[in-house]
């Protein structure tokens, strides 16, 4: 998954992401270790949030845009 480094490119911390959707920083973490997996409505929140398609947010496509 890709969070990690969509993160940190719009310059938004795991604090910051995390209370935005609600959830906390240790869960963010471990998304982007692959400690733990998302659910469909989690993938789609963090999709949302940063408007791109769940595709590229989990690496299926090099299109942020892809199937939006």
């Amino acid at each position: 998954m890709r969070l990690k480094e969509i993160r940190k490119a719009k310059g938004i911390s795991q604090l910051k992401l995390a209370l935005d959707l609600n959830t906390n920083q240790n869960t963010i973490s471990r998304y982007e270790t692959g400690e733990r997996e998302p659910g469909i409505a989690e993938l789609i929140k963090i999709a949302d949030y940063f408007n791109i398609s769940i595709d590229y947010l989990v690496g299926r496509t090099d299109n942020p845009k892809a199937f939006k």
